[in-house]
């Protein structure tokens, strides 16, 4: 069977994300797996053989248990195989990446510019009550220049 055959199934991709988290044994992946696809344990066992008869995943025997862990070695041949296809998604990624750079520029100078459009709105009130200050400063002068 090809990589891209097991690798193509959803329960048999699960079975991977476990096993990536380290050895498990046989009845957690199972009943996992069960849980999240509702399928029986005999089909479980059958994804486990082909992963094992595939060569991602290797099982070893500790007294009545039988242990699962990820055989890396099928992954490093479909990731050699997906290597020649890197460089298209790379350009397109860089290619992502200005764009999204270019939008935050963009969204930072559209704010700059509406807090800089809001500032002199308030200079002017600023400079309006620093006004009405040297106005009651000279009424209240005046007023003193009276009473005196």
């Amino acid at each position: 069977m090809h990589a891209f055959d097991v690798l193509g199934d959803p329960v048999r991709r699960r079975i991977l994300e476990l096993l990536a988290d380290g050895e498990q044994p046989a009845g957690v992946v199972s009943s996992t797996v069960q849980a999240e696809f509702g399928i029986s344990q005999p089909a479980v066992s059958q994804h486990l053989k082909v992963l094992r008869d595939n060569g991602f995943a290797t099982v070893r025997a500790e007294g009545t248990r039988r242990l699962y862990a990820l055989d890396p070695g099928a992954l490093a041949e479909a990731d050699e195989w997906l290597g020649r296809f890197r460089a298209f998604w790379s350009q397109r990624l860089d290619a992502l990446a200005t764009e999204l750079a270019r939008g935050q520029r963009e969204a930072h100078r559209r704010e700059a510019a509406d807090s800089e459009a809001a500032q002199p709105e308030t200079g002017r009130r600023e400079s309006r009550s620093g006004e009405q200050e040297q106005a009651n400063d000279g009424h209240h002068r005046r007023t003193r220049r009276r009473a005196a």
